[in-house]
């Protein structure tokens, strides 16, 4: 089937698109435990780079997994390619000239390594929610961890099925040490920091 398909070049690049937003594209991806914060900090980083006038838009697990990914379980197969599949839809925004903001527990260090394959290492930045198992259950949000002790849930990172801790984050962000605010601050600082260096 591959040697049956050209990619076609168009005459507008990824280059012209962020010239024209006047701000560069790239992938911030936060991974970490079901309520450990994720959405909630990637929705307040957003805004605040909505208010700096950076084109932005923002991917969640349970926002992909109602709509293009609603065929998928929460086997390790099909997991993995929620999150291939993220990647490839992330790498298309990158392409559009768009800071994508991704939301996904992304349990797995392999699958999190195929993200920078398909985007360009340069261009993920890997932020890692840190927020231990007892905290994540006590705010249980969805109610999902209660669920999972009950057995009623099968899969579930964190009680049946591993998370494997990132090594070398970009950011590590400590939920149980600052507040959202905080978290955010710390994000924006570290981009603006990656800017200041490319422009020197």
């Amino acid at each position: 089937m591959q040697e049956n398909i050209t990619r076609h070049n168009y005459k507008v690049n990824r280059l012209n698109r962020c010239l024209l937003k006047s701000h560069e594209s790239k992938l911030l991806w936060f991974t970490g435990l079901s309520g450990s914060g994720k959405s909630t900090i990637a929705n307040k980083v957003e805004l605040l780079l909505h208010e700096n006038e950076i084109h932005t838009y923002t991917l969640d697990g349970d926002n992909i997994r109602s709509g293009i990914n609603k065929d998928l379980s929460f086997s390790p197969e099909d997991r993995k390619e929620n999150i291939r599949r993220v990647a490839e839809i992330s790498n298309l925004m990158i392409d559009a000239g768009l800071v994508v903001l991704a939301a996904f527990i992304s349990p797995y260090r392999k699958d999190r390594e195929r993200i920078k394959e398909i985007v360009g290492k340069e261009n993920m930045i890997e932020i890692y929610i840190n927020t231990s198992l007892e905290v994540c259950e006590k705010r249980d949000v969805k109610g999902l961890y209660k669920k999972a002790r009950l057995g009623e849930i099968k899969n579930m990172t964190g009680i049946s099925s591993a998370y494997e801790i990132p090594l070398n984050p970009d950011i590590e962000i400590k939920t149980e040490e600052m507040s959202v605010e905080e978290a955010a601050s710390k994000i924006l600082q570290f981009l603006k920091l990656k800017k200041d260096k490319k422009d020197e």
